[in-house]
């Protein structure tokens, strides 16, 4: 495929290329990602896979009382340096607008980091990622990290973070998947990806009838690396260093490539990095 630069007609043998690639079972994220980086532009992107009927279905409804316009994220009037989340006021660091992006400081203290490290600890695995054509969950070269999750208000610590997050960005707690505590140790990364689900892949009906869409992630920095491991955003040029105590708010609420959300976690270089990862949905997930 060549680069284009200009709507032009689109090649037979792109169309189908790209219905071929979708019968493999490839997302229309992964497909547009590679049309992409083949050098076409987004538009013509666009184009090509709504000519092979690759199509994303409308968002679904909220499943609470949130209207349709709703979605998570700090007040930003008056440019506050900080914020009032409930049992502490956490600083403003940078507003980004696309990504809509937002970095904290001060969201979780030295003594809630090491708290949340050691109690993951004993219970870290191999990270997994939901597998294209169902809902099950399947080990991927793309993430190599370790992980665990908490069951939403599984201890007063994890109540506690989850209340000040709720609080800060203005979303119901029970919108909210349980609390994700990460490991990566050198090597170890995770490829550029959405966090939203494509309602057009198999298996996501599944997926999104509990709690309906991923609307928005913060990801909390527990532990620093001695090198490496930003997460970083290739469509923006932004990259965010893995600081302790410090908290990245980003969201997508049309769940599509414009949000500019695409993100990944850099290999760490040295020592270990530790998050703790907290996905938002529509509505009420259980």
């Amino acid at each position: 495929m060549q680069a284009v630069t200009e709507i032009e007609p689109l090649p037979d043998d792109l169309i189908a290329w790209v219905a071929s690639q979708r019968a493999a079972g490839h997302s229309s994220d992964a497909l547009r990602a590679a049309l992409l980086q083949a050098g076409w532009e987004a538009d013509m992107a666009q184009q090509a896979l709504a000519a092979a009927g690759v199509s994303r279905p409308a968002p679904l409804p909220l499943t609470t009382a949130a209207s349709a316009s709703a979605a998570p994220g700090p007040d930003l009037r008056g440019t506050p340096l900080r914020i009032d989340a409930g049992d502490r006021r956490v600083a403003v660091l940078q507003t980004v607008a696309l990504p809509r992006a937002v970095l904290f400081g001060d969201f979780l203290d030295d003594t809630e980091c090491s708290a949340l490290i050691e109690l993951a600890r004993p219970r870290l695995a191999r990270s997994r990622t939901v597998s294209l054509g169902t809902d099950a969950e399947m080990v991927h070269d793309d993430r190599t990290s370790d992980g665990m999750f908490f069951m939403r208000g599984e201890n007063p610590l994890v109540t506690r973070i989850e209340a000040r997050i709720a609080r800060l960005l203005n979303w119901p707690v029970e919108n909210g998947e349980g609390l994700q505590i990460l490991r990566y140790r050198p090597g170890a990364e995770y490829k550029a990806h959405y966090d939203y689900f494509d309602p057009a892949d198999p298996g996501s009906g599944t997926i999104l009838r509990r709690g309906g869409q991923r609307i928005a992630t913060l990801v909390m920095y527990l532990h620093e690396p001695e090198g490496g491991g930003g997460t970083y955003f290739p469509e923006a040029g932004l990259d965010v260093l893995p600081r302790r105590g410090h908290a990245l708010f980003f969201s997508y609420p049309d769940a599509t490539p414009a949000s500019k959300s695409l993100h990944g976690g850099a290999p760490v270089v040295a020592g270990e990095k530790w998050i703790a990862v907290k996905w938002l949905r529509q509505g009420r997930f259980d």
